[in-house]
């Protein structure tokens, strides 16, 4: 059976044991399916399934005179079978049908861990939307304070891209699901497509339905480009989270341990370093994905300038992926929500924030939206110069005492008006609603 490989050991996956060990499943598959064929003989078979083996250090140290990695392996197997039936190993196939093929094996046994690390990683960012699901906090647009949201949409939000991640890896796992049993160049001249259908079929593959020497590699493209994607949702979130702990800002922070420093030279420092490492590993995902998309044009029916390039890629995008999703879990799972700091912030706006809801009002007063935003505007910038001014903090209150001074506002909006334009629920009222459309009811 093929080992199904938990999180801790996925980089196991791309080692030697684990290849080879795929290689002679699918060494030992081909020679059974050329067995009901009457290819094989019986007796051979039986020897064969009692005897092939393979010892990695042989295969070095074979590998070391041959300069070939499959031949070595053959010859590894023939000496451990140790009888003639060893020559119906390996009959009639390239070895790219054992390459292709078990690297197909072994991408469905990564993208199976990455799988189950979103689904966690969406586990604990279902548990902090939840928990703040009413928590207020500013919105911003180009970094300058716009509307009022709750901390709860910010998550929700994380939440649903992380689901459009999982969907991805998901349809990767599939498109990456294939496997050739069909010879030198593809055209079964010297393999029955039984075969190719046997060996695949027990190793949880589809068959290719056309191949060359290899699969083409625009699968492996789009498998290595759903990785680089999940990174791009982690860097957008992780610089989320360090623009959230600025210290101007500090609305959440990664967790800081008791013992932990911050800076060699300054003990007062708490970084978002955990952040700043995640948002620089995505850019290695992403170079990985071009590098497998410059796999795609290879000569003919085959050359091997992509082989040396997923003997990288692959293990290196895989084993990164994990990490970079469990270490996100943990930032996620020990995020501290400061929503004190969140309703100081919606203050020191003077209540600029709900300038919109002011304009809507007056409009539907009959107010042409273009008196209507100069009317507004007049009344904010007044509230700025008032704020910058000042010795004292904002109290949240200085827009709407603006607007009830200015005389063209006062003839259209009384004061219960105006109050009622700086409620904060409603900006929440649609949050239940968003909740449900998200998954998070």
């Amino acid at each position: 059976m093929i080992r199904r490989y938990s999180r801790a050991i996925l980089r196991d996956i791309w080692e030697e044991q684990n290849k080879l060990s795929i290689w002679l499943k699918i060494e030992l598959l081909a020679s059974e399916a050329q067995c009901e064929l009457g290819i094989v003989p019986k007796e051979d078979l039986a020897i064969i399934q009692k005897k092939a083996g393979f010892s990695v250090e042989e295969c070095h140290e074979i590998e070391k005179k041959t300069n070939h990695d499959v031949i070595a392996f053959l010859t590894s197997v023939a000496n451990h079978i140790d009888h003639p039936a060893s020559r119906w190993v390996h009959q009639g196939m390239t070895s790219s049908d054992v390459l292709d093929t078990c690297i197909a094996v072994q991408m469905q046994q990564a993208a199976d861990i990455l799988i189950d690390d979103v689904k966690k990683l969406r586990a604990t960012i279902a548990k902090r939307a939840k928990e703040h699901k009413l928590t207020p906090m500013i919105g911003r647009s180009h970094g300058i304070h716009a509307e009022p949201i709750t901390f709860g949409l910010k998550m929700a939000l994380m939440y649903e891209e992380f689901g459009r991640a999982l969907d991805r890896l998901q349809r990767a796992r599939e498109v990456i699901s294939v496997g050739k049993i069909s010879g030198a160049v593809g055209t079964h001249a010297h393999l029955d497509p039984f075969v190719e259908k046997f060996v695949c079929e027990k190793l949880g593959l589809k068959p290719a339905n056309i191949s060359t020497q290899i699969l083409q590699r625009d699968r492996h493209a789009e498998y290595l480009t759903a990785l680089a994607l999940a990174g791009c949702s982690i860097d957008r979130w992780t610089t989320e989270i360090r623009h959230l702990q600025r210290t101007e800002v500090l609305e959440a922070e990664e967790f800081f341990a008791e013992g932990q420093k911050g800076s060699s030279a300054m003990p007062h420092k708490r970084n978002p370093i955990t952040c700043e490492r995640l948002a620089g590993l995505a850019r290695v995902l992403r170079g990985n994905a071009l590098a497998a998309m410059e796999n795609v044009a290879l000569w003919h029916e085959r050359d091997i300038t992509h082989s040396s390039v997923e003997r990288i890629i692959l293990p290196d995008s895989t084993t990164l992926l994990d990490y970079m999703l469990v270490t996100l879990d943990k930032v996620m799972a020990q995020l501290l929500v400061y929503p004190d700091r969140m309703a100081q912030n919606l203050a020191s706006s003077a209540g600029l924030i709900h300038s919109q809801s002011v304009l809507l009002r007056l409009t539907q007063k009959g107010v042409t939206r273009e008196d209507a935003y100069a009317i507004v505007q007049r009344c904010a910038m007044k509230t700025w110069e008032s704020v910058r001014s000042s010795k004292t903090l904002p109290t949240g209150d200085e827009f709407k005492q603006a607007l009830l001074a200015d005389a063209e506002v006062a003839g259209k909006l009384t004061k219960k008006d105006v109050a009622e334009l700086f409620d904060l629920n409603r900006h929440l009222r649609d949050v239940e609603r968003t909740f449900k459309l998200v998954g998070l009811a």
